[in-house]
């Protein structure tokens, strides 16, 4: 269990004691316990054998370790399984929709004794909502679209939060004596921004007779976050985890692993089109085998590698299975060479201390290094985002020199001295010119004023491109992935002009984020813009984040000729300045 399901936990617990209607300070020492462990740089359950090292933690006392205790032996916090049990889990799913706290839902609570999404919907239909204290038809309306809008969004996870969940199970499983592989399949492997159901394969020689395999669902039907079984049959089990993510875990023979990976990984046009080819050539594909289709003869399926190959295509990568012309790139021997991490030269957006950060210039800097990157750039907010103390221009100007002394102190690694900019509701960029030329980066981006007109919304991202400072538009398209949607504007038109300009696109690697997505990423290289893939840290511990992006960059079948910050140190700092 890392930080970060830690102190969800812990928040969660906060919102629940809250419902609840108990004591503020209690509250506040939960919340305060979880946003102190989810920035903390070090892993608790690596500190947890030493209680002086997790009470130095701010926020944290004796009686919140003792809670972080119970919570890494037993895996579940008892305050937490208590109020759960008295409010029901569906309590939480309300907790997910925009304008609905917990002293909402305990309004609702005391009222009506409601704590699901159906029931609170059917009180606002009913108009029984704008009868409780504080609310209004206004309130009920906004409560109405919320819950249409999380609909829409439900049954998705980031995709950080999958990889976790997919982890733990994968840890439990291991226990087991006999599995030999456990691995990820569907959106998960195929690198999708978010995830719905999570599958897991496994094999081994447990995997191989029935008494293997039933003791096996047995072991798997105990993890203790399981919430309900779904189904549970001879060789695949399927059950609900406490975030409501349902995991699928099949168990299979080793010589049908590859086939099943194969199918199990999708998607299904991929799968479709494999299968027409197969037949095609006589054979038919299933999650068992490559088969013979006279006399069903198995010729492939211990590995993916081995049914490509059967089938006289290159192998070809799970984040390109889309159906969108990758077989016929794999017949012809013409796929790409996609993006890998170890491309990367560095990560060039960064905050600190200065302004929203957690880290001083000096530590992003050495996390950097350590990650081997040649390269980096502090690129702290500008004045526009007060609440992120963001930087007026003196202050700019100052923070320029202490980047510049750190890269002459810092051995080993370029630090370049940058901006993340704000892009104003009319397109002017939220510092002076004269302070914006003394950058080596400035990242434009939209933080405000989101809900402009289409029109309005591109001249103002066009204003901000043909801005001769601008490196690179940060987070083009504002989106926030599974709360807020992007803002609406002409996609063509800003591409173009970003090629005109020799501006890049970020991709921000954020899991949030991840912006540009995948489409976009393609629409970006059929202009002929560059992109730079970032993380957006906060914290030294973001930098590691840099993979989801790649991720979706090899889903666009982005190359490291499609990067720039793949370029060497001198390359880059050029393009920078509008020199591709």
């Amino acid at each position: 269990m890392d930080n970060k399901a830690i102190a969800n936990i812990l928040y969660e617990t906060a919102d629940l004691l809250e419902i609840d209607g108990q004591d503020s300070f209690r509250i506040r020492s939960y919340r305060n316990a979880a946003q102190a462990i989810e920035n903390h740089s070090q892993q608790i359950k690596d500190l947890i054998s030493d209680p002086k090292q997790v009470l130095a933690i701010p926020g944290v006392g004796k009686g919140m370790l003792r809670n972080l205790q119970d919570l890494l032996r037993d895996g579940k916090l008892a305050l937490q399984s208590e109020l759960l049990e008295k409010y029901h889990p569906s309590m939480l799913q309300l907790l997910k929709i925009q304008g609905l706290g917990p002293k909402t839902i305990a309004l609702i609570w005391s009222a009506h004794k409601i704590c699901d999404v159906d029931g609170v919907e059917k009180l606002a239909l009913e108009g029984k909502i704008r009868e409780l204290p504080r609310m209004g038809e206004k309130h009920e309306a906004k409560l109405l679209k919320s819950i249409a809008d999380y609909r829409r969004i439900s049954g998705r996870f980031l995709i950080d939060a999958a990889e976790i969940e997919c982890e733990k199970v994968t840890e439990y499983i291991a226990r087991f004596s006999g599995i030999e592989k456990i691995t990820p399949a569907g959106s998960l492997r195929r690198g999708r921004d978010t995830v719905g159901d999570l599958d897991i394969l496994v094999t081994g020689s447990a995997c191989t007779t029935e008494e293997g395999r039933q003791q096996a669902i047995s072991h798997v039907a105990k993890y203790p976050p399981i919430m309900d079984v779904i189904a549970s049959g001879d060789n695949k089990i399927s059950f609900h985890v406490r975030s409501g993510m349902q995991v699928d875990v099949r168990l299979l023979p080793p010589d049908s692993f590859g086939a099943a990976m194969q199918y199990f990984t999708g998607s299904k046009a991929h799968n479709v089109a494999l299968r027409q080819r197969a037949l095609k050539m006589k054979y038919t594909l299933n999650e068992y085998s490559l088969a013979e289709l006279e006399g069903g003869k198995p010729v492939a399926g211990k590995t993916e590698e081995e049914i490509y190959a059967k089938l006289n295509l290159d192998y070809i990568p799970p984040e390109m299975r889309e159906n969108l012309g990758e077989i016929d790139l794999a017949q012809n021997h013409s796929l790409p060479r996609l993006l890998t991490q170890a491309d990367i030269k560095g990560d060039v957006h960064m905050h600190t201390v200065e302004t929203d950060g957690r880290n001083t210039i000096a530590e992003m800097a050495e996390a950097a290094k350590a990650r081997g990157y040649k390269y980096m750039a502090i690129t702290d907010h500008s004045k526009n985002l007060a609440f992120a103390n963001g930087l007026d221009d003196s202050r700019a100007i100052a923070h320029i020199q202490r980047i510049r002394e750190a890269d002459k102190q810092i051995e080993g690694i370029n630090i370049f001295a940058g901006i993340e900019v704000d892009i104003l509701a009319d397109g002017d960029l939220d510092l002076s010119n004269d302070v914006l030329a003394q950058m080596d980066i400035v990242i434009a981006s939209v933080h405000s004023v989101f809900n402009q007109e289409p029109a309005k919304m591109t001249e103002r991202l066009l204003k901000a491109i043909e801005n001769p400072n601008t490196s690179l538009i940060g987070h083009p398209t504002g989106r926030i992935q599974l709360r807020r949607d992007a803002y609406a504007f002409d996609m063509h038109a800003v591409l173009t002009a970003a090629a005109k300009h020799k501006v890049a696109m970020e991709l921000n690697a954020y899991p949030d984020r991840l912006d540009l997505n995948d489409v976009n990423l393609r629409q970006a290289k059929q202009h002929g813009v560059k992109i730079v893939i970032n993380t957006d840290a906060h914290h030294t511990s973001h930098m590691e984040k840099i993979r989801y992006g790649i991720l979706q960059a090899r889903r666009a079948w982005l190359t490291n000729d499609d990067v720039l910050n793949t370029l060497p140190v001198e390359k880059f700092a050029e393009a920078m300045k509008h020199a591709w």
